[in-house]
């Protein structure tokens, strides 16, 4: 992204194709995911984590990094502290948070994509901001503008796409 750099990581774990697991996963580091995991799968240390999530790759349950690569599939929430790489044959379904987003043309997300201007280490959420409509009228009258106040409501129309 526009003066972003972005780090690299030596992947210390590795859950290959065939491998099927039930239950969390908790890593240091980085993890490469080619297998299936039945749980969440949550990055945590005092250093930088990742999670690179291949074409075979599939995740039932929450994820949550600071760097998640998706190429393959996620059913759950998807929480990237730092950045969020969709690669084209991506599929998520859950509800999606992000300080920032790269994603290719074919990724799908059904579920709501939320930007976040700084994540707390935690995983709660913030509210979302309200946001403030300012609309001017045209100026054939000498009355001022009138300001509403509306709660901001992503919304996406898949019909749209």
């Amino acid at each position: 992204m526009l003066g972003m750099k972005k780090q690299q990581l030596a992947v210390r774990s590795a859950i290959g194709v065939g491998v099927r697991i039930n239950g969390d996963c908790v890593f240091e580091g980085a993890l490469q995911l080619d297998g299936t995991v039945l749980g969440s799968v949550t990055g945590q240390g005092n250093e930088p984590t990742a999670l690179i999530i291949g074409e075979s790759g599939n995740i039932e349950g929450a994820v949550s990094a600071d760097h998640v690569v998706i190429a393959g599939s996620v059913i759950g929430p998807v929480l990237a502290r730092e950045l969020l790489e969709l690669h084209a044959k991506a599929s998520v379904r859950g509800d999606v948070r992000y300080k920032a987003l790269e994603m290719q043309r074919g990724a799908v997300v059904a579920g709501q994509l939320q930007p976040q201007a700084a994540l707390p280490s935690a995983v709660a959420a913030p509210a979302l901001p309200q946001v403030e409509l300012v609309v001017a009228e045209q100026p054939r009258s000498k009355s001022k503008s009138k300001a509403i106040s509306q709660p901001a409501e992503p919304t996406l129309d898949p019909d749209r796409f």
